[in-house]
């Protein structure tokens, strides 16, 4: 069956959408994206989504109407189309051109949203945590797309690949001055004591989705949160670590390469967010 894809404002099958060969996102990897969940018809936190990817295109590619990407309305008719309610979407933003001005034919941005069947991770996975390895690649602050979700993935493809070799799931990145950073694909936590805590965003990091929600949901429940430096000893120490993102939602590491984490087991303060994550998903999504 062909999927319908959302292409530049119109609903059109799969093979109809196509990218000139000068566009700058094949070209130059100039483009952004966001990974978003839906439930039940409904794409959870999507303005948060939406209000990420604008102040991205703004600061990487060029001004743009808050009008130009898809409504809510348009996701909701994308999930119609094709069948689906509870789904994986991807919403890709490429400029057209980065290095020769914008050609009078051309649109200065080709946006595409996709929605797929979500294939969800293994239960195994959150009952007895996942491992992760150290990426061996860091990351600078001044590298100017560090924070954002840019479509130039492939160093991150290549760490999850080696993290893939050694039978882990995730690598996790630091940054040239040895603080700790990131997932490939993930934001990072850690319990030290009664403290949850997390690398800032000036770090920098991506400004996660699930990472705003873990820490409302904290908030919420009277947990002690920090924003701050970590190191290789801060992560190998805490007594639990999970990662975030808007498809795993809260996923325990119970394992840093051949190193235990805590007692080895998922810990009590993971499997609080972690519930509570759902039920706020469940809440936000439920327009019956």
């Amino acid at each position: 069956m062909t999927s319908v894809v959302y292409y530049n404002g119109k609903f059109v099958d799969e093979p109809q959408a196509h990218l000139g060969i000068d566009n700058g996102g094949w070209l130059h990897g100039a483009g952004l994206f966001e990974t978003m969940r839906a439930e039940r018809g409904r794409v959870f936190r999507l303005e948060s989504h939406l209000a990420r990817l604008r102040r991205s295109i703004s600061s990487i590619l060029m001004d743009i109407d808050p009008s130009a990407l898809p409504s809510a309305e348009d996701f909701a008719e994308l999930l119609t189309r094709n069948n689906l309610s509870t789904a994986r979407i991807r919403l890709t933003v490429s400029a057209s051109s980065m290095l020769d001005g914008q050609r009078a034919n051309h649109s200065p941005l080709t946006i595409c949203a996709t929605a797929s069947s979500l294939s969800a991770y293994p239960d195994v996975h959150f009952r007895r945590g996942i491992a992760v390895v150290i990426c061996p690649f860091r990351l600078s602050p001044t590298d100017p797309i560090a924070g954002h979700k840019t479509t130039s993935h492939l160093p991150r493809l290549l760490a999850l690949r080696g993290a893939q070799q050694a039978s882990c799931m995730e690598s996790l990145w630091f940054t040239t001055a040895n603080r700790l950073a990131e997932g490939s694909i993930s934001n990072v936590f850690i319990v030290q004591g009664n403290t949850l805590k997390t690398p800032p965003l000036d770090t920098p990091v991506l400004p996660g989705i699930a990472r705003s929600v873990v820490l409302e949901l904290a908030g919420e429940q009277s947990m002690e949160t920090q924003d701050c430096p970590l190191t290789i000893d801060d992560l190998l120490d805490a007594d639990e670590i999970f990662l975030t993102n808007a498809i795993m939602q809260v996923m325990p590491v119970t394992r840093v390469e051949k190193h235990d984490i805590g007692s080895g087991k998922v810990g009590p303060v993971t499997l609080k967010l972690l519930a509570a994550y759902r039920e706020r998903v469940k809440q936000e999504c439920d327009v019956s």
